[in-house]
């Protein structure tokens, strides 16, 4: 579970490193996010000589997290640690490539974008 103040690292090769949550974007006025949730982060660390810079505010979607995923089946999915995907106003991500694996309920919340640059879909 995602909340505010919460340190995700970046599964893109966008150029940032480190990412704070600020905000859960959505209808719900639930406080924590999953993964498929949009979030609104503040960039913490970044490379230098790359378009991002540091404490720039951006979207982001997560695609893993610490927390339990129980599937219908009965499978229970779990990451060693949160990570998103930066993306633009239009839901593209910024980067070129993802690193790591990626979950295939991502389809169902229609980031096929994202999911065809992963190397590994569980």
């Amino acid at each position: 579970m995602i909340q505010p103040h919460t340190f995700l690292n970046v599964a893109d090769n966008s150029g940032a490193l480190k990412l704070m949550c600020i905000q859960k974007l959505g209808i719900s006025n639930k406080t924590y996010a999953h993964i498929g949730d949009f979030i609104v982060v503040v960039i913490k660390e970044a490379l230098p000589n790359v378009i991002l810079e540091r404490s720039e505010i951006t979207l982001a979607v997560i695609v893993r997290m610490n927390k339990e995923f129980n599937r219908n089946n009965g499978l229970i999915i779990r990451y060693d640690d949160n990570a998103a995907v930066l993306i633009d106003k239009e839901g593209n991500p910024r980067g070129t490539r993802v690193f790591g694996a990626i979950i295939r309920e991502l389809k169902i919340f229609n980031f096929i974008k994202i999911i065809s640059l992963a190397p590994e879909i569980l």
